[in-house]
């Protein structure tokens, strides 16, 4: 198989949970799927992906992905549309440490969280991560995707993350404003990278699933 020149990444959010709704911070807790609430959203991510075929898959191992996974890949795996799905804790959102479970109205006078706020994930959250730790390990895995991609030919990858992990993406890929990369639940990007003789960069990206004016 030819070397990919072209890869197009799409990366999700997992869909509603429990403490999304309470706007409490997740990070490594293992938190499922607010279900049946969560299902709208998976449904319009399930639908804007049905004719998307992809050459490998990642998720994060963390429950409420795989569970939007399996959403959004329903009936595929029964056709054997698809490789088996890579389970990878590099894609998990950011480590909020001491964070984990507590809510901004918890927090907001708290000096050590407003000095992670202002840092803009500069600093690492007590217990936990900052944004340069975070990309380590989320660019550690993209390089492993775009070694692959060359490789083995792959034009198209899926990957199911978490909102932090996205607006890190959009950040370093897209230069967007640290706290303006969130994306909804069941939500991502599809990042367009091409391969010169100095290797991979990020030439474009757009929203999934594509706003309404823009499939009308």
């Amino acid at each position: 198989m030819a070397a990919a020149d072209r890869l197009e990444l799409v990366v999700v959010r997992h869909g509603l949970t429990r403490w999304n709704r309470e706007h409490r911070y997740q990070g490594h807790r293992d938190i499922p799927l607010l279900l049946p609430d969560a299902e709208a959203d998976l449904d319009r991510l399930r639908e804007a992906l049905a004719d998307v075929a992809f050459d490998a898959v990642h998720c994060s191992d963390l429950t409420r992905c795989r569970q939007t996974l399996a959403h959004v890949l329903e009936g595929r795996a029964r056709e054997g549309e698809l490789a088996s799905p890579r389970f990878d804790a590099r894609l998990r959102e950011l480590a909020f440490g001491d964070y984990e479970g507590q809510t901004w109205a918890a927090l907001k006078d708290d000096p050590d969280y407003r000095a992670w706020v202002d840092s803009q994930g500069r600093l690492a959250t007590p217990g936990g991560e900052s944004a340069d730790d975070l990309w380590a390990r989320l660019s550690a895995w993209l390089e492993e995707v775009q070694a692959e991609a060359q490789a083995a030919g792959h034009r198209r990858v899926l990957a199911v993350s978490h909102g932090g992990a996205i607006r890190e993406l959009r950040r370093r890929l897209e230069n967007a404003d640290f706290w303006g990369g969130v994306v909804g639940q069941a939500q991502g990007r599809c990042f367009t990278f091409t391969c010169e003789e100095d290797g991979w960069s990020c030439s474009s990206s757009s929203a999934v699933p594509a706003p309404a004016s823009a499939t009308s």
